[in-house]
């Protein structure tokens, strides 16, 4: 695994877990939440509350939380990117399909970081195993997608659409991701940057709530109120912040590796706790994109070498 010097491999592991296991579980209650909560307002209540309260925290504790205007701006587009592409789409889908099948259809982002780690930062190469592990992934979508992709019905063709969607929405939540990284700075707090982030997210969920005429439909349920406030804390808190972490301390193409394990989770709990339907297309392609994980995180991720005038440098992480 590819880490900064001072970077304990404890805590890239814990990290790691976190990711791997709230953000599993958050598919679950994304679901549970949009059952009366309409997704935009669900998106900008989780967010905006999220990203006030760890705003309010950092500076309790005497963290930087003022920045530029550039910064700042470069916050917003990072966090509208991943919380408002990324997961307001997957909100919306899940009120067509099962968290678990969304979850497996997201899997697709590490190809997305693949091309756009190469394109924009420009500073890996993954070698053969891994793109083979990537390849492999790709045909655990087509797996899954294959009851779908081969549907005649009106709803098949719609759900079709939704899963169609989802791939958009990973294309925004990995170029929010890879700009994040090429945009970090010393000067900033990770933080503070997660919480102007969410904010700038939160602000946005709720303009097109407004729009949507979200205030006038919603329920606020008991199980709908608490699914929203375990997203808050497990979702937001403690599953994005350490996936921002993880952003500025490991390879995109390793960090990418939680949306081949997340499905699993997020599949075991809507089997368990909403009775989701789990077919040999689910479990054939949820054994696939095992496979490929495996062979990703197993492949060692190279620096490029740039050379500079005088003295030549290599540049790593």
């Amino acid at each position: 695994m590819s880490s900064d010097n001072s970077t304990s491999r404890w805590s890239v592991i814990l990290a790691f877990g976190l990711v791997y296991f709230f953000w599993g579980s958050t598919y679950l209650a994304i679901d549970i939440s949009v059952e009366h909560i309409p997704p935009a307002l669900m998106c900008g209540v989780r967010f905006l509350i999220a990203g006030v309260f760890m705003l309010a925290f950092c500076g309790i504790r005497g963290r930087k939380i003022s920045h530029s205007w550039g910064d700042l701006a470069r916050m917003a587009v990072v966090g509208v990117l991943l919380l408002v592409g990324g997961n307001l789409t997957l909100a919306y889908a899940e009120t067509h399909i099962g968290s678990g099948l969304a979850a497996l259809i997201v899997a697709i982002i590490p190809l997305w970081f693949l091309l756009l780690d190469r394109l924009i930062l420009g500073d890996h190469s993954v070698p053969l195993l891994g793109k083979a592990g990537l390849a492999l992934g790709i045909i655990g979508m087509v797996v899954l997608l294959w009851p779908d992709l081969t549907a005649t019905s009106t709803l098949g063709r719609a759900q079709l659409w939704v899963c169609m969607s989802l791939l958009a929405g990973a294309f925004s939540w990995a170029l929010g991701s890879v700009l994040a990284r090429k945009w970090k700075s010393a000067a900033v707090d990770p933080f503070s940057a997660t919480a102007w982030q969410m904010i700038a997210a939160g602000v946005t969920c709720l303009l097109i709530a407004a729009v949507l005429r979200d205030f006038s439909r919603v329920v606020w349920t008991l199980r709908g109120t608490s699914a929203v406030l375990y997203l808050i804390i497990c979702g937001s808190w403690i599953g994005y912040t350490a996936y921002i972490w993880l952003l500025n301390h490991v390879a995109t193409s390793k960090v990418s590796t939680y949306a081949y394990v997340n499905p699993i989770v997020a599949v075991f709990l809507g089997w368990l706790v909403l009775h989701e339907k789990v077919d040999g297309y689910i479990l054939a392609g949820s054994a696939i994109v095992i496979a490929s994980v495996v062979l990703v995180t197993s492949a060692k991720v190279k620096s490029r070498v740039r050379v500079e005038a005088m003295p030549a440098l290599t540049v790593g992480e």
